[in-house]
């Protein structure tokens, strides 16, 4: 099976942190969050994929210069200006020869979906697209999803106010098409997918949807990306990708090196980084090529490839720190991000 993988937004709530690099290529577990999800993708058979690019293409071009993610053979395709959702797919489509149903996916997502599920649910509702749901107990941030008793969809009511959405099923990012889909879509045109296909896929009774409870994550914010660390080391998610053990909690790559009497709690320390003597790290990610000064206290924190850490500086939630950046010793943080060097 072929899918879209949409990874060209800008990735402003994570600032600093998306100045050097595209959210999607941020590591979770010291695993870029992409390859997570094509590694799921590849477990449901998908097996090419095209990349929606715009912001900082040339960092996934890189990362695969043999044009393989986690087993899936890749196909780029870098908009030249922004397009919106529809748009990209639309664009993105042109590097595949598409012929029978596929996925769109959005790059920033993290779940458990039973991918083979919902294109099964397709196929047999005679769908030309199907839209994945996700049930949240504030529905407000998200569109929300009405469907009838067979699942056809009804509306879409973007972020309506908690007390008058009439269902918590929102839309989780995950699609299956028809290639017919493709044809509602001028191409080159920016479109948004969420207003203006979908309402006519509705109109025409084509669209259908699906809701699952397993584990869904939107990973934009600071705080959200915390938490993808966390609901792993707590074990509430055991994706495939994580490569070396959780041990009391926390997972220190090998080649990290920390202090005997340094303190890693609840916490993720990536490779190549130094603890210094007496530091302390709780419920914090910290990327690779950091170094941490003695006796320095991190919380609730996120700090970003190759920063520096001064002796006796306490972060304290949430901070996040840009590559390369410093913090100076003695320095006391809460709540602040510290740009990019």
């Amino acid at each position: 099976m072929k899918a879209i993988i949409l990874v060209g937004g800008e990735g402003t709530r994570l600032r600093p942190l998306t100045y050097t690099a595209p959210k999607q290529m941020l590591p979770i577990m010291g695993v870029p969050m992409l390859e997570g999800v094509m590694g799921q993708l590849a477990s449901h058979g998908v097996d090419e994929a095209v990349l929606s690019l715009g912001y900082l293409p040339d960092r996934f071009l890189e990362a695969y210069p043999d044009g393989r993610c986690a087993g899936v053979k890749l196909h780029y395709a870098t908009e030249p200006s922004p397009l919106d959702t529809a748009g990209a797919v639309r664009f993105a489509a042109e590097a595949l020869t598409i012929e029978d149903t596929f996925l769109v996916v959005n790059g920033d997502v993290l779940t458990d979906l039973n991918v083979s599920a919902l294109v099964a649910f397709h196929r047999s509702s005679g769908a030309e697209g199907t839209v994945a749901l996700h049930p949240v107990e504030d529905p407000s941030r998200f569109g929300v999803v009405e469907t009838d008793a067979v699942g056809r969809v009804l509306a879409f009511v973007e972020k309506p106010p908690r007390e008058e959405a009439t269902t918590n099923l929102i839309n989780a990012g995950t699609y299956v098409f028809e290639p017919s889909a493709l044809e509602r879509i001028p191409l080159g045109e920016r479109v948004s997918i969420e207003r203006v296909t979908f309402p006519q896929m509705v109109d025409d009774e084509a669209l259908y949807a699906m809701s699952d409870t397993s584990y869904w994550l939107d990973t934009g914010t600071p705080q959200a990306y915390l938490t993808a660390h966390s609901d792993i080391l707590s074990g509430r998610r055991s994706p495939a990708f994580v490569r070396s053990p959780i041990v009391e909690g926390s997972w220190i790559a090998p080649t990290a090196m920390v202090a005997d009497d340094a303190t890693v709690i609840a916490s993720v320390v990536d490779a190549s980084v130094v603890v210094g003597s007496g530091a302390r790290i709780e419920g914090s990610v910290i990327l690779p090529g950091v170094q941490i000064d003695a006796g320095a206290v991190i919380v609730g924190s996120i700090v970003g490839p190759r920063a520096s850490i001064g002796a006796g500086a306490v972060l304290e939630p949430t901070c996040v720190i840009g590559a390369d950046a410093r913090v100076e010793a003695g320095a006391s943080l809460v709540d602040v991000r510290i740009p990019s060097q």
